[in-house]
């Protein structure tokens, strides 16, 4: 199925406001309702747990602000996809479109259709399958929002985004409001400080995923070379405002032990507070918040598959623009569909979350730090380049970002390897399917294997 097309290509559509709202909404997902626990227990203390929660928001920032000088230098919808032609030829970019569109974003927006399938389940049951049926749903309903237009599903991003920090600022509220609850000796962390504190960074970081996600809406930015460093800056500091927030509330009234010991640290605070009537507040706070992250994923991702049929003669079809809906409607359609595999994969393990997870995290981060070490090359092989926005304390901020990727692609090889079989094998799979990719890069000729 293909929707017909006038090939123009991408409009400046997109505000400031409409830029820091997928930015807010891609970023606050349902994580932050499912690792503080598990990073409670590896600080051990209250310092630590919210430093740490800190220390993720001024990493974020600093990955951040290197995507806004690329973004803002080179503006184009195929955001990270051009940056990698650009610096690297488009045959690696090629392979990296191909793991983006099979392997991390689409596996990204699995796994967050999961998080609502397992909230929505809660409200409504659709039988034993019932998560993985409210998953498919959730892709499904965003696939045809975008579909239908870009500024449609800037609208719903905009709403969406309202109702989640809202939502997220009612649960914060109600910590606070019931501080003074039962405090409880910080737990001791397991191992050493400094592994444990590391791998409770990784956590940390993937909690704060997804603000790369806004390169891609540099080709439809009104005025990108103004607006790119305030969706960055505004949307980084709203992001960690409300992190650092919500996990005081979580010291407040659960104490660190509580938060070590919960399973759903949002619903023992609310069941604290309200008793069921709060933890069904919490499961639609937790539906608002990956509906928001599911959407932008959806519209930014889609931006992928477009530059990739523009360059592969073979799919071309992808690389139409339609003009009617100002978006790449058959590259969403496809997504829609690989995106809906995944969750069919997933409902075949016993976690499809964690399995998503294990899909996605080695090719995100390998090409994130290829990313990363673009810049650097840009600075040295394009000097006269207007860069509106240079990144500050240059080299020393993106060298930290160079560090940061490549210690969460040992990272995430790392923790993966040490999971349970399943985790593994998910892991094995993407690797493996993203191999697949690389007879793409033979389509492209040695003349077109150059700077875009």
């Amino acid at each position: 199925m293909s929707v017909a097309q006038n090939d123009s290509g991408p409009r400046k559509l997109l505000s400031i406001s409409d830029g820091i709202a997928f930015y807010v909404g891609i970023v606050i997902g349902a994580g932050i309702f499912k690792t503080p626990s598990i990073i409670a227990n590896m600080t051990g203390t209250n310092e630590l747990f919210i430093g740490v929660w800190i220390a993720g928001g001024v990493a974020t920032l600093i990955g951040a602000l290197c995507y806004a000088e690329l973004a803002a230098a080179y503006p184009n919808a195929g955001g990270e996809y051009n940056f990698l032609s650009r610096a690297y030829g488009r045959r690696l970019a090629v392979l990296f479109a191909w793991a983006r569109c099979t392997v991390f974003q689409t596996g990204a927006i699995a796994a967050v259709a999961f998080v609502f399938g397992e909230y929505a389940q809660q409200l409504y049951s659709l039988g034993p399958q019932g998560t993985a049926i409210w998953a498919a749903i959730s892709v499904i309903a965003f696939t045809a929002i975008n579909v239908v237009g870009t500024l449609e599903g800037a609208r719903a991003q905009k709403i969406l985004e309202v109702l989640t920090i809202l939502a997220l600022l009612s649960v914060i509220v109600i910590g606070f409001t019931v501080a003074g609850g039962p405090q409880v000796k910080p737990a001791a962390p397991s191992g050493s400080a400094g592994s444990m504190i590391g791998i409770a960074m990784v956590l940390v970081l993937l909690t704060y995923g997804g603000w790369n996600e806004v390169a891609y809406l540099s080709g439809e930015m009104r005025d990108v070379k103004r607006d790119m460093l305030r969706i960055v800056l505004i949307g980084t500091a709203v992001v960690t405002a409300l992190y650092v927030a919500f996990c005081f509330a979580l010291l407040l009234s659960l104490g660190l032990k509580g938060i070590a010991e919960s399973k759903a640290v949002g619903a023992d605070l609310m069941r604290l507070a309200a008793g069921e009537k709060g933890v069904i507040l919490l499961a639609i706070t937790v539906c608002l918040s990956s509906l928001s992250t599911i959407n932008g994923s959806v519209f930014t991702g889609a931006r992928t598959y477009y530059s990739l049929g523009r360059d592969i003669p073979a799919i071309a079809r992808l690389g139409n623009w339609d003009e009617r809906g100002s978006n790449p409607a058959n590259a969403l359609l496809v997504q829609g569909a690989i995106t809906l595999a995944l969750v069919a994969f997933g409902a075949a393990t016993h976690d499809g979350f964690e399995a998503m997870v294990a899909y996605t995290a080695p090719a995100f981060w390998f090409f994130l730090l290829l990313v990363a070490i673009a810049l650097f090359i840009f600075r040295a092989r394009e000097p006269d380049t207007p860069r509106p926005f240079r990144v500050p304390l240059y080299p020393v901020t993106p060298g930290l970002f160079v560090g940061i990727c490549a210690y969460l692609l040992y990272s995430s090889l790392s923790y993966i390897w040490a999971r349970p079989d399943f985790i593994g094998l998910g892991a094995f799979i993407g690797v493996v399917v993203m191999l697949i990719g690389i007879p793409l890069m033979l389509f492209v000729s040695k003349d077109e294997d150059g700077k875009a």
